[in-house]
């Protein structure tokens, strides 16, 4: 108990700082937050573990492993617990606002904007479609670099497999993600008749309701005006529903927002691109993609209404787990039932990257300009790691729709 006490006591602890101080501390980071996580992460441990000490590098670590297993912006829900760590719950809501409040300042600008200009049938329009074959291109590469971390042996590839193929079918996601996660931990509980029962369940399930017809949650209307207002109870529940099923990343949330967007009519395919080529030259996480997705759909306050169902989770697992978080992944049973949705989850990813694809190239004439723009994209993406590649894939995208298209 005192060996337990006197670690504790050894812990480095945050500087003592006001809470305007400490919103002003986050908010620094929501500004230089260029790069995606990964930027975003190096930043935070560059600032917070190496230079100023506000908390021991090993129990970072343990932390941003707790982080990576569950859902929402692991940059986001590390500056909420760091927050807390400083100045309490108060702490960490200042320091979670802080750090995302200069992406979604920005990107209802860029709403306002994309909608208050006629871009049809100009440069501006141009540039957009030559960025959404670039956006085509980072889904892609972040389906890749999902994958390699989360598929790790064949039984999670089977699970990204299946999945994606269901959702070709239209299977519902509520029925393929509790079902990969329990076959997954079955497995890794070795209960392999367990395993296999839950599957026949599943499909059974799914046979019915693809057959009956109520699949509208993955069902893609093949053409959308993008003029269906939604009430700001739907806005709420679609991105609640993002910010509780985000496992890998920001881009997980892709599949499942854009089957409320696109497929009750709120924007076409078109639209969801160009809100995420917007996120994605923004200091923010991707995640605030859907801000421009709740403007579409309910103007302002939509906008405001859906960017606060995607962070509730991410300020709720941190506020309201904050003592338990690194005992999380001691339940392996626990931690397998995550992996197997995760891996269910790029399995969606991929599914909804085709369908996007096919979508997109319908817009695109002639349509070999648009695969050289993604080809070019996705090699860059390849080959070049900086912090600003995804900024700087998406301007040259622009440029070069404006140039050839």
């Amino acid at each position: 108990m005192s060996a337990s006490l006197d670690r504790v006591a050894a812990d480095p602890q945050p500087p003592p700082l006001g809470y305007a101080a400490l919103f002003l501390r986050f908010l620094k980071f929501g500004f230089m937050a260029w790069g995606g996580p990964v930027a975003q992460i190096a930043m935070i441990r560059r600032e917070l573990v190496d230079e100023e000490r506000w908390i021991s590098s090993p129990r970072f670590n343990r932390l941003l492993a707790v982080m990576q297993a569950l859902p929402g912006p692991e940059a986001h829900e590390l500056c909420v617990h760091l927050g807390m760590r400083a100045r309490g719950r108060i702490g960490g809501v200042l320091a979670g606002l802080g750090f995302m409040l200069p992406g979604f300042l920005l990107m209802m600008g860029l709403s306002w904007a994309y909608f208050a200009l006629d871009i049809d049938g100009t440069a501006l329009g141009a540039a957009f479609l030559g960025i959404q074959a670039a956006v085509i291109a980072l889904i892609v590469r972040a389906v890749h670099r999902i994958g390699e971390h989360v598929l790790r042996n064949r039984w999670l590839w089977v699970i990204a497999v299946v999945c994606g193929l269901a959702a070709f079918a239209g299977t519902p996601f509520w029925i393929t993600l509790p079902a990969a996660g329990l076959v997954y931990a079955l497995l890794a509980l070795v209960r392999g008749i367990l395993a296999a029962l839950v599957f026949i369940v599943a499909v059974a399930l799914a046979w019915v309701v693809t057959s009956s017809g109520s699949t509208a949650d993955l069902d893609i209307a093949p053409i959308v005006t993008g003029a269906v207002d939604a009430s700001l109870l739907s806005l709420f529940a679609s991105g609640l529903k993002a910010g509780l099923l985000t496992f890998g990343g920001a881009y997980t949330a892709i599949p499942f927002i854009r089957n409320d967007a696109v497929g009750r009519g709120w924007m076409t395919d078109g639209q969801f691109l160009d809100g995420l080529a917007l996120s994605g030259v923004l200091p923010a996480p991707l995640i605030i993609f859907a801000t421009f997705v709740g403007y579409v759909g309910g103007g302002p306050v939509g906008a405001v209404v859906m960017t606060a169902g995607v962070f509730l989770p991410a300020f709720g697992f941190s506020l309201v787990l904050y003592d338990r978080l690194e005992a999380v992944l001691e339940d392996k049973r626990l931690h397998a039932l995550l992996e197997g949705i995760t891996a269910a989850v790029v399995g969606l990813i991929a599914a909804t990257t085709v369908e996007l694809a096919l979508a997109t190239s319908e817009r695109i004439s002639p349509l070999v300009i648009g695969v050289g723009i993604f080809a070019a994209s996705l090699a860059v993406l390849y080959v070049w790691t900086s912090r600003l590649n995804i900024v700087a894939v998406i301007v040259a995208a622009g440029g070069a729709g404006i140039v050839l298209l």
